[in-house]
């Protein structure tokens, strides 16, 4: 059984894309979570480190982080300095339907999971047109005048076609060597899991498979995730279960695709992660 206060689902989006602009004096200590909609993350100030899918990234004011859906991740806050950022959730639903053939607009999360590198950093021009379209969107998100609303959707898209050509034309990590750090093998591990959830994934079996000793696996794993192997493997495969539901296959069946093998203890995570049964999820 999962621990939810070490990973959790935190916020439901019920719009289309909803946009938050934060700024907090206090550090706020949050726990490993993931989302069901994709998010962007612009630092605009402050001093923060965020951890995702086992990369620890030191964030830049301008640094845009992208967090694709169930992906855990979490903020470790300095308190010295005020936080402020720019937080867009985006609905998949709404990217898909805004989405054309081949210019997908989830293409740069698509290719930041791929990469296994989800930070954007941008020169001075670019920052400057980043900051436009951001201060034109919170405008019309405000705004009550005619086809504000259209006009807040049309500059969501403007705002990710820009990430979405940064993100291709950038060189990914080499361009941010100073800004992440990354345990290769523990990153290799990660990677194994994601890609065969459905295994043999088991302590003894991931340590003989990259020889490693049990305990230095265990020792290593929590330090660089934050989150114990039984743990992160566990979600991944309820939420990959979730996702197969969601998809129309059979509950039973989606179950054992995930990597479970008894239904029963499937069905008490299941039920202590998203406080519903199966069927009422789909």
């Amino acid at each position: 059984m999962l621990d939810r206060s070490e990973v959790g689902k935190r916020g439901y989006l019920n719009e289309d894309f909803r946009l938050f602009h934060l700024k907090d004096s206090r550090a706020q200590k949050l726990d490993y979570h993931y989302h069901e909609f994709d998010k962007l993350i612009l630092l605009l100030n402050g001093k923060v480190t965020y951890v995702v899918e086992g990369v620890t990234y030191f964030l830049q004011p301008w640094d845009v982080l992208l967090v694709q859906h169930n992906m855990i991740h979490r903020p470790i806050i300095d308190p010295s300095e005020p936080y402020e950022r720019v937080v867009i959730w985006l609905g998949r639903d709404w990217l898909e339907q805004r989405s054309d053939p081949g210019a997908a607009l989830d293409t740069c999360f698509d290719t930041a999971r791929q990469r296994g590198f989800h930070l954007l950093r941008t020169d001075g021009e670019r920052r400057l047109q980043y900051m436009q379209v951001i201060q034109r969107l919170e405008d019309a998100l405000r705004s009550t005048e005619f086809g504000a609303g259209r006009m807040a959707d049309t500059l969501c898209q403007q705002l990710l076609i820009a990430v979405n050509r940064d993100l291709l034309r950038s060189r990914t990590a080499a361009e941010a060597q100073d800004s992440y750090r990354m345990d290769p093998k523990m990153e290799e591990i990660l990677q194994y899991i994601t890609q065969n959830l459905d295994g043999e994934l088991s302590v003894d079996a991931l340590a003989k498979r990259f020889y490693l000793s049990r305990y230095y696996l265990m020792h290593r794993f929590k330090a660089v995730t934050g989150y114990t192997v039984h743990q992160y493997i566990s979600q991944k495969r309820l939420v990959w279960a979730g996702e197969l539901i969601r998809s129309g296959v059979p509950v039973m069946k989606a179950a054992e695709q995930a990597g479970f093998r008894e239904y029963s203890t499937f069905l008490r995570a299941f039920q202590n992660t998203f406080h519903i049964s199966p069927r009422e999820f789909r």
